[in-house]
């Protein structure tokens, strides 16, 4: 992504691997301190929005994680669990 590109697909539409690498692109850009002014605020905007839509990504992931537990007569059963 070579500047702040509006053509670039929906935050929403991105898994999260996809969102977390074009996040991880984001702050190198602006870590390296190469990017002018509008294009930084730019960019930042959608970092925020990536950032954001990683955090529930993983939230949801967190949410359907299954608990393997074991019932004192060895019966193997999965629960779901929420954590956090």
């Amino acid at each position: 992504m070579a500047k702040a590109d509006k053509s670039a697909p929906s935050v929403d539409d991105l898994s999260f691997e996809q969102a977390l690498k074009e996040l991880e692109d984001i702050v190198t850009r602006l870590e390296s301190g190469r990017v002018e002014l509008e294009e930084s605020i730019a960019i930042y905007e959608r970092g925020t929005a990536l950032k954001a839509h990683c955090e529930k990504k993983l939230k949801d992931a967190e949410a359907r994680i299954e608990r393997i537990v074991i019932a004192p007569g060895g019966a193997v059963s999965a629960e779901k669990t929420n954590i956090g």
